[in-house]
Formats: C-alpha cells, structure tokens, sequence
C-alpha cells in the first residue's frame, strides 16, 4: 500500500471510506513509517510532490472540513454538496462541482481528476465508488491483498463488500489477468490487469 501511495499523484475516495476513517491520512509512509524516506526519495525521483493529494468524492457534500486528510485536498461533488460545502472547508481545499445530478458520474470524476492535472490515479474505495469506476470500465489495475484471517458476514448484516451497488454479472463482465503475486509471511498480494 506504501508503494501504492509512493506511485499515486492522487488518491480518490468515497465520503463513506473518510467518515470511517477520520483521522486516517492517505500517505505512503501512514501505511509504513519505518519506509519514509525511501518513499520520499521515490516520490523525488518521480517528480511528484512529497505526497499525494487526496480526493473526496461525495454527491451531498456530506464531508467534515475539520478532518486533517484534507489539507490540501479536491472534492468531487454536485452543483447541491458544493452549495452544502458553502465556505467551511479550510484553506487550501478546493470543491469542484461535476453538475446538478443528484449522483455523480465516475466518468466525470476521473475526467475532473485529469483536468487537475492527475494522471497516476489511486482509488482505495468504498466500494460503491470502486462500483462505479469498473461498472465504467475505468479501472486499469487491481491490486488485491488476500489474508488469512476469515471474518464472515451474518444474514442480517449491513457489512459491505469489496463492490458495492452495481452487479456485474452478466452483463458487465470485467476479468483480470494476473501480473504478479508476492507473499509476506501469510499474506499475498496479487496484482491484475484489469484493461
């Protein structure tokens, strides 16, 4: 994930993943401290800033302008969220607004994601979101870390999965095919190619 953030210009997420996440920042060196100045020298080598702004996608605007990840940070929403947004976000943060819809189109997400100037584009979620993009055919890669550890879903349970809100089968069929695999201690990470 480090190495993830390390390659990414941008890191977009759902409004749900920063509601679950509020003190969490979506840095290559929170996900491993220990790498932070090999990280720093990647980034330098990449030319890209120290690291990567993060983007809120969020339809209703329905985003805390107190939570730290978005210092510096874009959200994506509607003509309505931005109104919702008004002027409490902090300095720095800039709100574009992708059209009166009351949803928002991950076409457009990832075009407003270009215009800003963003072409290595890391999205770690939610799954609605992540819906979207491969419902749109936008995902080029997949990178998937399987664990050992098994957690289960009851019945009755509001857990989400890894997508969400869009069925893919059979009319949308999106296959990957395999480009690596790496293993520490009892974890693979798997990386597909999805275009």
């Amino acid at each position: 994930m480090g190495l993830l953030r390390s390659f990414a210009e941008v890191v977009v997420i759902g409004a749900g993943t920063l509601r679950a996440e509020e003190r969490h920042l979506w840095t290559a060196e929170r996900v491993y401290p220990p790498a932070v100045e090999a990280f720093g020298e990647l980034r330098e080598s990449l030319g890209l800033p120290p690291g990567p702004r993060l983007a809120v996608v969020s339809a209703s605007g329905n985003v805390d302008p107190e939570l730290p990840a978005l210092a510096g940070g874009l959200i994506l929403t509607t003509e309505a969220g931005a109104s919702r947004l008004g002027g409490e976000l902090p300095a720095g943060v800039k709100v574009v607004s992708l059209g009166g819809g009351a949803l928002l189109d991950a076409r457009a997400v990832v075009s407003a994601l270009r215009a800003e100037g963003h072409r290595t584009i890391l999205s770690e979620g939610g799954p609605h979101f992540f819906g979207d993009l491969l419902a749109a055919g936008l995902v080029d890669e997949l990178f998937l870390t399987l664990s050992p550890v098994l957690a289960g879903r009851e019945r009755s349970s509001a857990q989400v999965g890894l997508v969400e809100g869009v069925s893919l089968l059979p009319s949308i069929q999106r296959r990957g095919r395999l480009l690596s695999v790496r293993r520490a201690a009892e974890h693979l990470f798997l990386r597909y190619s999805l275009a």
